[in-house]
């Protein structure tokens, strides 16, 4: 099954705080959560509004379920368009207040997460992400992957079914990325994102041009995608990518952006018999961001300052807070090959 990564509950609202909390339970409690961790979820999430109620505006809760090496973990982010924080990391130290309380609750949000991480400017908000997992991990002894990849796919806000959807794999030779976006939205879409991803899954090139006609012949009795596939070759180092539709992909360092450009048509329906693949080096670009419509296009991270040094989580809630319309499904996805 293929549809949204990540649950929205609004929070900008006191009375729903314990609604909010009762639901994401029993969303960990359902997928088998111990009792220890659904306790350490309960005081995470009551720390979390209770942030969001004493320092922030229009707060939002992204709640997702994934599963890395057969160990289950829940991941929450937290966002608010509050006042943000001069000095966030200041404000996890125990006894340390801005509001007159006893400045404990980031402190215990950090403790009772297997990772943590925060976001925060003054006049901007701050995002809060932790991932409790089910079986007990030492955060020192998480492995790191060749490559670490974070979905956040949200559906439109009053459908069930999300048109948007990703798909990603990896082996010894290729890191390998679809993002679709199916026409409209609904069940039609989210249909056509199930059969691109089968297709994307069970075809063999390792040309993201080739891929996306492969897609485009396995789906014509849909109503069709836009969509983006990134292939990374970790034996040469290098990206190839290929893109057909308003699905903004870019490609980053710490310092510098790097657009690609997309074909026009629908796969499914009509595409470029001509396309072909752009390539760029690993060494010039380390990070690769995929975003569909229900992004605006325009979405910039350079006013994020610092925000490369944190989770790619954070990374993709900063683009969804400030660019997200919420009139269509939405997701960002980005991928980092670790190197050394």
């Amino acid at each position: 099954m293929v549809d949204a990564t990540h649950i929205s509950f609004k929070a900008s609202d006191r009375s729903y705080f314990s609604l909010i909390k009762k639901d994401i339970h029993n969303l960990a409690k359902n997928a088998g959560f111990s009792d220890k961790k659904l306790a350490d979820l309960d005081i995470i999430v009551s720390e979390i509004t209770s942030n969001l109620h004493k320092h922030a505006r229009n707060g939002e809760i992204l709640v997702g379920l994934f599963k890395e090496k057969e160990n289950l973990y829940i991941e929450l982010i937290g966002i608010d368009n509050g006042p943000g924080m001069q000095e966030p990391f200041k404000m996890i130290k125990d006894g340390f207040s801005s509001a007159n309380t006893m400045g404990i609750g980031l402190g215990s949000i950090q403790r009772l997460s297997t990772q943590f991480d925060l976001y925060s400017m003054k006049g901007w908000g701050t995002i809060i992400l932790t991932r409790i997992y089910n079986k007990t991990v030492e955060p020192g002894l998480l492995s790191t992957p060749k490559v670490t990849i974070r979905k956040l796919v949200v559906t439109m806000p009053g459908q069930i079914k999300c048109g948007d959807g990703t798909s990603s794999t990896v082996t010894p030779q290729h890191f390998k990325l679809l993002v679709a976006d199916g026409l409209g939205h609904g069940e039609e879409a989210n249909f056509a994102v199930i059969e691109a991803v089968k297709a994307f899954k069970q075809c063999t090139d390792h040309s993201p041009s080739e891929i996306l006609k492969y897609i485009h012949e396995a789906i014509r009795k849909t109503r069709g995608i836009v969509g983006s596939i990134v292939v990374f070759d970790f034996e040469s180092n290098i990206w190839k990518m290929a893109g057909v539709g308003n699905i903004s992909t870019r490609m980053s360092n710490f310092l510098q952006i790097k657009n690609q450009m997309s074909y026009n048509g629908t796969v499914g329906h009509n595409i470029l018999s001509g396309m072909s693949d752009q390539e760029v080096k690993l060494e010039d670009y380390n990070q690769v961001t995929s975003c569909s419509d229900g992004i605006n296009p325009r979405w910039d991270t350079s006013k994020f300052t610092g925000i490369s040094r944190c989770d790619l989580s954070i990374q993709a809630a900063a683009i969804y807070k400030d660019f997200a319309g919420k009139t269509d499904d939405m997701a960002v996805v980005i991928a980092k090959i670790n190197q050394g």
